[in-house]
């Protein structure tokens, strides 16, 4: 659902798996208007942006200057592309000429749920994007599934059909999260918080899109043995409410489910609970900026050695889980690395006009530079005031 009410459904049009797959309909993306509950639109993609193994896994919505100004992405995971698509000219163009679509051949041994499978031809998956940035333009972060590794391109690229053979060097590779990392899905919120699912480890992941992507700072908002078994989404709402869908998915493709088992949940809990004390909660943290954006000119971050540590908040015990001897919280981390010399970061103000109003608000943008690329996070409210913790209820957490 975007900003501006629209439902965009994509319907695969596929029917069966591996072998017994076939197509009777073509792929399309269905948009509907939730003031109405009436469809407004309806896309095929055509043969051009397709190939015979296109299997598109997911769809991410870019909202520009208004509404109108309105871009969809599509994730093709074995046809190995990714496809744009304008509202506004109601058309659509594939990127194909690019490598990191494709999975990684060392990454493609998996393990979920005491299950050791191979997914070795799945290629780009899960897909977020960044707040509006300074110049404009989103970030779109992406993984392939057999890969333990993040990428991403500037929607400038993405948005222009002349761009789709010579822009190679305008995506860029990012640090490996770690071992036993592969991800399916991943969501950002409008202050630069990523959630991704991690579904080796039972478990949800966090990254604050300010910091460089390496494993240090990269944290686990909850990770369940049991009710977590493959959690296939994650979405955030408007009201910053985490939604996480799990399914047990490879139980039911390589095993078999137990029907009278509870197999499939849906969690939520607020961002600003889950992420505290990880991490991904800035507020205490040298990078972040006072709980302000009236910074009256462009400041250089002091960087010096780590500050101090912090250790990952305990997994929450509500809810049942089985031993972590086979996967221990994560080690306690400090929040600089110690090459943080390396790492150029500023604060500066500037206004922007954003959402779909149009409306002139002042932005505070935090950069930082990294394997290429110029992290930010903006938004009139870095580092909000975190609410009083709702109860949780009899699942626990999420």
């Amino acid at each position: 659902v975007d900003e501006c009410g629209r439902l965009w459904v994509l319907d695969t049009g596929t029917v069966g798996i591996g072998n017994t797959t076939t197509n009777p309909c073509p792929y399309a993306v269905n948009v509907f208007d939730l003031t109405t509950d009436t469809r407004i639109r309806r896309y095929e993609l055509p043969a051009v942006d397709t190939n015979p193994n296109t299997f598109i896994a997911n769809i991410a919505v870019d909202i520009g200057k208004n509404c109108d100004d309105a871009y969809a992405y599509f994730a093709d995971e074995l046809g190995y592309g990714l496809i744009a698509y304008s509202w506004e000219q109601d058309k659509s163009w594939r990127f194909s000429a690019h490598s990191y679509f494709f999975p990684d051949p060392l990454r493609g041994d998996f393990n979920v749920a005491g299950i050791n499978f191979q997914w070795g031809e799945e290629g780009i998956f899960g897909m977020s994007l960044s707040p509006i940035r300074s110049d404009g333009y989103r970030t779109l972060y992406f993984s392939p599934l057999a890969s333990h590794r993040q990428f991403a391109v500037s929607t400038r690229i993405l948005r222009d059909e002349t761009r789709t053979e010579d822009s190679y060097h305008d995506f860029v590779a990012l640090d490996e999260r770690g071992p036993n990392s592969h991800t399916t899905s991943r969501v950002m919120s409008d202050d630069g918080i990523e959630l991704f699912n991690l579904i080796d480890q039972n478990a949800v992941g966090c990254w604050h899109s300010s910091m460089p992507y390496s494993p240090q700072f990269h944290g686990i908002v909850d990770r369940d043995d049991v009710g977590l078994v493959f959690p296939a989404d994650v979405k955030i709402d408007e009201n910053k409410n985490v939604w996480v869908l799990s399914d047990r998915m490879p139980v039911f493709l390589l095993s078999d489910l137990d029907y009278s088992d509870t197999n499939f949940r849906i969690y939520t809990a607020p961002l600003a609970t889950l992420i505290d004390n990880t991490v991904c909660d800035l507020r205490n943290n040298a990078y972040g900026p006072p709980n302000t954006v009236s910074i009256p000119k462009q400041t250089v971050l002091p960087v010096g050695p780590p500050l101090y540590t912090k250790q990952y908040r305990p997994v929450l015990p509500q809810k049942p889980q089985t031993s972590w001897a086979s996967s221990p919280p994560p080690p306690s981390r400090t929040y600089l690395p110690a090459n943080s010399g390396n790492v150029v970061s500023s604060i500066s103000v500037s206004t922007n006009t954003v959402g779909p109003a149009g409306v002139e608000v002042p932005k505070a943008y935090i950069f930082n530079q990294h394997n290429g690329i110029n992290y930010e996070t903006s938004g009139p409210h870095l580092f909000p005031t975190l609410q009083p913790a709702q109860p949780a209820g009899q699942d626990g957490g999420l």
